[in-house]
């Protein structure tokens, strides 16, 4: 019967475990068992695979919302009478919205576990595009927009966590490497459908496909189980207590409250963020994040308005964001391998071996994007010349921000968390404010003087990784919160 459950764990709802054996330490803490079914470490590969694979799917859903306004902009000014910039709040709005998934739902997720935090942030961002699909004025939409972005965020910070449970440190890599895809994917889908509805339709049919998305995923959604080690012990320790021992998780008594969570939760990551590796390192990823939706606006501008073609084929260059996304993924998987093939032969592995991968990404990215603005401001070049300039700038734009993530989260281990809350929380507030001054910018500088602009400011901060890669080792040495 046993090996009967261990072979329908692949596809049950919930792993199989016999609730009446539990493993006791020596403090009377519940601890998970070797080869303990309940441990999701100990789960089968396919099913953890299931589960990362519905995660995906939430992340989809977010990624695609955070830009599906992006090709709509006619439609929305016509119909509320209101300015392009003032259109573009739409996409601005749900990107800041974004800041609440570090700040507020992290910090749950480790109290609480992952799973209903995930259902419930799931069920209001679905609730919240409800709104935005028949609102009966412009502030609906907008206060729809932004609370849709609220409860997004919730998987956006709740996901990585999952992924760290499930998975090993080499495997969690490759995990993160499609988390990071899917991110990059999403949004350039979300315009490309709003450009093919605002040909026919109109920008509530953009809102009409979140929620035939958030329908489909709503299923799966609930098969998703409890993966926080912590919380599936303190479930175990709960229901020992109900059948009369006297047991308690390990760390169960000395759980901080709540308030003390989000006092720090809410404090550490600011302090943290003016350390130097920290800071650099948010720079930088600033200026990627604004940068990834600074071209939602750029490629309208180039396709719609230099080229004459329609909102919905205009819209299509930007699939060339996800090929080079996809590109980048492949270049982070076989850089996770060589990095692994190296430990295993006892090579020590150090932070700033990230860096590699960022100093390919920062000498490419004010190439790719004097690439792509200087032949999209001349209607003689072929299409296809900016389109696989986007395409190289997208690779370097997802090779740099994998690697500023991987080597704080190398670098401040224990204040990891904190750093790449801070990191996130700047990186939504750029991405927010790009939409807004992008089409202003490049009709003053024009596509070429607006991209060498931003080329410029690229090489200049291109430095940071190598001056990670050369001096990290000096600079973590000197800060009271990174490793030495």
């Amino acid at each position: 019967m046993n090996s009967l459950q261990r072979a329908l764990s692949k596809i049950a709802l919930s792993p199989s475990s016999d609730s009446e054996r539990l493993e006791i330490n020596g403090d009377d803490n519940v601890e998970f068992r070797d080869g303990d079914v309940d441990n999701p470490r100990n789960w089968s590969l396919a099913r953890k695979r299931y589960i990362t694979a519905i995660t995906m799917l939430l992340l989809a859903n977010g990624s695609i919302a955070s830009s599906i306004t992006a090709g709509n902009t006619q439609s929305i000014t016509q119909e509320f009478g209101i300015s392009n910039v003032a259109a573009q709040l739409t996409t601005s709005l749900f990107l800041l919205g974004f800041c609440a998934g570090p700040l507020l739902f992290g910090p749950l997720s480790e109290f609480y576990g992952r799973q209903w935090l995930l259902y419930f942030t799931f069920f209001l961002y679905f609730c919240f595009t409800f709104l935005t699909a028949w609102p009966t004025n412009l502030g609906g939409l907008l206060v729809g927009r932004f609370l849709a972005g609220c409860f997004a965020a919730g998987p956006f910070a709740i996901v990585p966590g999952v992924l760290v449970d499930l998975w090993d440190k080499c495997e969690c890599g490759n995990a993160m490497g499609i988390l990071t895809c899917v991110c990059w994917i999403g949004p350039a889908l979300g315009t490309v459908i709003s450009g093919c509805f605002e040909l026919k339709k109109d920008w509530r049919w953009s809102m009409y496909a979140c929620l035939w998305l958030g329908s489909f995923t709503m299923m799966p959604m609930l098969t998703i189980p409890e993966t926080h080690g912590p919380a599936v012990l303190a479930r175990k320790a709960k229901m020992a207590r109900y059948k009369g021992h006297d047991v308690q998780a390990a760390g169960e008594a000395s759980r901080p409250n709540l308030l003390q969570v989000y006092k720090t939760a809410l404090t550490r990551p600011w302090v943290l963020l003016f350390d130097t590796i920290s800071l650099l390192c948010c720079l930088y990823s600033c200026l990627i994040a604004a940068l990834q939706y600074m071209l939602f606006s750029i490629y309208p501008i180039v396709f719609q308005d230099l080229r004459g073609w329609n909102p919905a084929v205009s819209q299509l260059p930007v699939l060339g964001q996800a090929v080079g996304a996809v590109f980048g993924l492949l270049m982070v998987r076989y850089h996770t391998r060589r990095r692994k093939a190296k430990m295993d032969i006892g090579r020590e592995m150090v932070p700033e071996d990230h860096m590699v991968l960022a100093m390919i990404g920062g000498v490419g990215l004010p190439i790719s994007m004097l690439w792509l603005c200087w032949s999209a401001q001349y209607n003689s070049a072929h299409w296809i010349v900016p389109t696989a300039g986007g395409t190289v700038l997208a690779t370097c734009l997802m090779l740099i921000h994998v690697s500023c993530f991987s080597y704080v989260a190398d670098t401040y281990a224990d204040y990891a968390a904190s750093v790449i809350a801070s990191n996130l929380v700047a990186r939504c507030i750029s991405s927010a404010g790009a939409p807004v001054f992008t089409s202003q910018m490049f009709e003053a500088l024009g596509v070429g003087g607006g991209g060498s602009l931003i080329a410029g400011v690229a090489a200049l901060l291109a430095v940071i990784p190598f001056l990670f890669y050369r001096y990290g080792h000096a600079i973590r040495s000197r800060s009271k919160y990174a490793l030495a």
